[in-house]
């Protein structure tokens, strides 16, 4: 269990992904660029056995913002995309939604 406080210092934001490429030598990653409103962001995604390149670009995410990047394939994410399940089905927003907006 966490406290209230604990969830409050987790940050996620919608974005939207305007680009999404192949990485060389990655069987699961993509390296999507996402939209926050404002920013940009490079995210490495595990999604590629779930999703082609084409569904992604436009899609409407939502995205950990404050996590600590990692680097991966010599590339750095700067977040984290949520996703559900084995089958890494992406949370979306319901509607539009400005990029940036802080979930809550």
């Amino acid at each position: 269990m966490i406290t209230y406080q604990d969830f409050k210092k987790l940050d996620f934001r919608v974005g939207e992904i305007v680009k999404a490429e192949e990485i060389e030598d990655a069987d699961s990653l993509y390296k999507l660029q996402v939209d926050l409103g404002g920013e940009k962001r490079q995210i490495l995604a595990g999604i590629k056995k779930f999703y082609e390149l084409e569904e992604l670009e436009g899609k409407k995410i939502i995205v950990l913002v404050n996590l600590e990047p990692k680097e991966m394939f010599g590339e750095e994410s700067e977040g984290m995309l949520l996703a559900v399940g084995k089958e890494a089905r992406l949370l979306t927003t319901d509607g539009e939604v400005e990029n940036g907006k802080r979930v809550s």
